[in-house]
């Protein structure tokens, strides 16, 4: 219980020391195609070329390095990808998921409730009470189940996980598919291990440009929609729900 109880202030402590880290530190240089922000000792730099190519990059104060580059999908694809205005003074790209665009400028609890794909997800951030402490400043990665992820479920898991009295049961899953920090497709390699929230990892496999997730049960999730970004953090969306061992 008390592991319960630590996985959720842990989600508590990072999100909202990331939210006064942004109030009080962070520094933000925008122009129509180039954003830079500070914060935390992170120095990110996005940039969106005029076909909507996004470039990141990023720099910690310990020297470690992120690098990623999202390109817009072409052919029949294209009607998934477009681009969008953004409050952060310049255009950004966008991705569609369950029918709603997915923007930058958006949290990604605010991205996430215009997704059909996701009402079972949001239902249960809400009967949680993490829907606040998710909308921090981060950042972070969330790898987001679909409806149809949460029906591959025994029958009746999901009413019995949103009951109050299974309130940390239901955190203890929702955390186990959230890592700190923001973790591009690009930044998933074979065999890498994810320290979640929760306190448990996940290991990635990749084959090529698909990306894999095994849980500590042997469940395994597929990255369906890879590189949503919202303002604090990115989502990965999946076709299963992870499991912890707790």
């Amino acid at each position: 219980m008390n592991k319960h109880l630590l996985s959720t202030l842990a989600l508590a402590f990072v999100f909202t020391t990331g939210s006064a880290v942004a109030q009080g530190k962070m520094k933000t240089k925008s122009d129509a195609e180039k954003t830079k922000t500070t914060e935390g000792g992170m120095t990110t730099k996005t940039k969106v070329d005029e076909d909507g190519k996004v470039k990141v990059k990023g720099e910690s104060a310990d020297g470690a390095k992120l690098k990623a580059t999202t390109k817009p999908r072409k052919g029949k694809d294209m009607k998934d990808m477009s681009m969008s205005s953004s409050s952060m003074g310049g255009s950004s790209a966008g991705v569609m998921v369950g029918g709603a665009m997915m923007t930058p400028d958006k949290d990604i609890v605010d991205n996430a409730v215009n997704s059909t794909e996701h009402t079972t997800l949001v239902a249960a951030v809400k009967a949680a009470g993490l829907v606040e402490t998710m909308k921090g400043a981060g950042p972070y990665t969330v790898f987001a189940p679909t409806n149809a992820a949460f029906d591959k479920l025994p029958a009746g898991t999901v009413n019995t996980l949103v009951m109050p009295e299974n309130k940390q049961k239901l955190t203890t899953i929702l955390t186990y598919h959230v890592v700190p920090g923001r973790l591009m497709a690009a930044d998933l390699k074979d065999g890498q291990t994810l320290t979640t929230v929760e306190g448990e990892t996940l290991t990635v496999h990749r084959m090529g440009d698909t990306v894999m997730l095994h849980d500590t049960k042997g469940g395994m999730a597929n990255v369906t929609i890879p590189n949503v970004v919202s303002k604090n953090g990115v989502t990965h969306v999946i076709d299963a729900v992870l499991m912890p061992t707790k």
